[in-house]
């Protein structure tokens, strides 16, 4: 209704929104008056504002204003998604019957976003969210073709990711049409905000899918070994040394965001260190760059502690040194100060070395011109006194405590020596 009106006060001019009006007119039984005398002529309206023709489809209609009706269809091997036909509505402001769609999810491998309303201007208040979902290892190539909203207040904001915490790409208002895109995640998110004031054309953007890069493979990986499958965005995969080795590095590596894939941090790598405290019951001390040759003059000293109670024993039995200037000092405890259980190099004939304590100190020295290796096992033990033979004798550590308990029992001239307890 336009307005209903009584009385003798002159009515304000009216303006109609449609091509049809209706007026009616009533007077009762009662007082009788001049009644009204009014004047119309036809003034033109805005149309509606033109609709796009959708993706692989066509539109039918070149008339926009109120009544008119346009129709869609899609080529052959498509489906419609939304209305085939919308009308045109009277009112102030023209819009269709239907209005375009605001958000929603995309799974094409290539297509058009518009802002609503485009190539006409967008309505007030309008928070649309456009998600690009494509399979995962692709990414979406993205391209505006027009661009126009009012600055500063009307804007839209282009996410790496399905979240609103996703990494932005770009937020962009204004008339300066925007550079195109990569997105590195398989889903994207377009959003478009515009406030209650100024309404524009707004935007028309096309995306394509490209396939993505995978992070480099990070095997083989020397002394050590990686777990985890996958190398894509944001795949982890998580790197153990084998033992005698010690990593230097990130033990952890995510597979990045980019157009060109790498790692949050360079490769770690396995290294022998030179010298260190090794608290486990068994391992191997491997020379410094093992297996490659050692190679500068250095000393390196290693601390080997088992539990109290044990002995260590250790097998020389890989020892490729000169022999003249590279040795390898062992001392029975945890200083040079202990006793020494020998100087081995090459030329010795001894292989295997039994400590009466819980913790041995080994030194390597090198000052020859030519490199060697060398790799020492050790385990720890049961030590105990046989006092027939008047002499320390050992158990291998995986039967030590059931045996010693049971010599201890069993056989009187045989007792259990712990020198730490």
């Amino acid at each position: 209704m336009l307005g209903s009106f009584s009385g003798t006060t002159v009515p304000a001019l009216l303006n109609s929104t449609s091509n049809q009006l209706y007026l009616h007119f009533y007077s009762d039984i009662s007082v009788s008056a001049a009644g009204f005398h009014l004047e119309y002529k036809t003034v033109g309206l805005s149309s509606c504002p033109e609709p796009a023709v959708p993706s692989n489809g066509v539109k039918t209609g070149e008339r926009y204003l109120v009544n008119d009706v346009v129709s869609f269809q899609c080529e052959p091997g498509y489906a419609l998604q939304g209305h085939a036909h919308i009308s045109c509505m009277p009112g102030t402001v023209r819009r269709w019957n239907y209005p375009p769609q605001c958000g929603g999810t995309v799974e094409e491998m290539e297509g058009v976003i518009l802002s609503p309303g485009f190539p006409g201007n967008y309505p007030s208040n309008m928070d649309c969210s456009w998600k690009i979902a494509l399979p995962v290892g692709f990414g979406a190539h993205i391209q505006f073709l027009n661009f126009s909203t009012e600055p500063n207040h009307d804007y839209i904001e282009i996410r790496n990711g399905p979240y609103e915490t996703s990494r932005m790409m770009g937020r962009f208002s204004g008339n300066e049409l925007p550079s195109s895109l990569l997105s590195t995640s398989h889903e994207t998110t377009v959003y478009f905000h515009s406030d209650h004031s100024q309404n524009r054309p707004g935007f028309k953007l096309e995306y394509q899918a490209y396939e993505l890069q995978e992070c480099p493979d990070p095997e083989p990986f020397a002394n050590g070994i990686v777990r985890g499958a996958g190398y894509n965005v944001g795949q982890s995969v998580t790197f153990e040394c084998l033992p005698g080795y010690q990593l230097t590095g990130h033990p952890v590596l995510t597979c990045q965001h980019g157009t060109n894939r790498n790692w949050d941090h360079p490769l770690p790598k396995c290294e022998v260190p030179c010298g260190g405290n090794i608290t486990s019951s068994n391992g191997t001390v491997y020379s410094p760059g093992f297996p490659s040759p050692y190679s500068s003059s250095q000393d390196c000293v290693w601390l080997i502690t088992v539990p109290i109670g044990h002995g260590v024993r250790l097998n020389l039995s890989l020892l490729q040194t000169e022999p003249s200037g590279d040795f390898i000092t062992i001392w029975d405890g945890p200083q040079q100060t202990a006793p020494r259980l020998g100087v081995f190099t090459r030329s010795m004939a001894k292989k295997t070395v039994h400590s009466s304590s819980n913790q041995v100190l080994l030194k390597f020295h090198r000052d020859a011109a030519t490199g060697g290796v060398f790799a020492i096992a050790f385990s720890d033990h049961c030590r105990y006194f046989n006092q027939k033979s008047g002499k320390l004798d050992f158990i291998p550590s995986s039967t030590w405590g059931q045996l010693c308990e049971t010599l201890h029992r069993s056989l009187p001239h045989l007792r259990p020596q712990f020198l730490h307890l």
